[in-house]
């Protein structure tokens, strides 16, 4: 089937594993040429984590992310003391396949290319 693929990835597919697991998991994702959407977003600090992960596989046939979230607008009191704020959704793909042309608190636009 012709097309652009986008896989959206249930918060309790992701949940069952390690921040380690789930980050290999992404990337793999990502440098096969998959578009990625996290209904429970990432955390900042996994947020950091993938992308030094990508720095480290960056080559000819992979150009690294794209990734773009919504951060939970009031996080709870407990959330901001535990440094736990998560994201509401995010968006990974391949940088040469996606491109955010805008974004506000509500609103991820973005154009994926063939």
């Amino acid at each position: 089937m012709e097309g652009i693929r986008v896989n959206f990835i249930s918060y309790e597919k992701l949940s069952g594993l390690s921040m380690e697991e789930k980050l290999k998991f992404i990337l793999k994702e990502v440098e096969k040429g998959q578009i990625l959407v996290l209904e429970k977003g990432l955390t900042p600090e996994e947020q950091t984590k993938l992308i030094e992960m990508t720095m480290k596989n960056i080559n000819e046939r992979f150009a690294g992310i794209e990734m773009e979230s919504y951060m939970e607008e009031k996080p709870s009191f407990w959330h901001r003391l535990l440094g736990k704020n998560r994201a509401r959704m995010t968006v990974v793909a391949p940088a040469n396949k996606l491109k955010t042309i805008y974004k506000d608190k509500n609103i991820i636009k973005a154009i994926i290319k063939r």
